[in-house]
């Protein structure tokens, strides 16, 4: 899954947006999965970046409740 950036997720409706962000939990399932048994996941920056994903899915599902 592609990172996405702020000005995609804006386009996106809230339906995309759930499931993207429920893609996102269980890709970054896995990762932990594969690092808690103690094996090196394929791409280790990934963890990072899905991380900074789901903070923006998050951040921007917010902004528009509040609004």
């Amino acid at each position: 899954m592609a990172i996405l950036h702020s000005k995609e997720i804006r386009k996106m409706k809230p339906e995309e947006m759930e499931k993207k962000l429920e893609d996102l939990y269980k890709e970054m399932m896995k990762v932990k999965m594969q690092i808690a048994q103690g094996t090196s996941p394929e791409k280790p920056g990934r963890v990072k970046e899905m991380k900074r994903t789901i903070a923006r899915l998050i951040t921007i599902k917010k902004e528009r409740l509040s609004k």
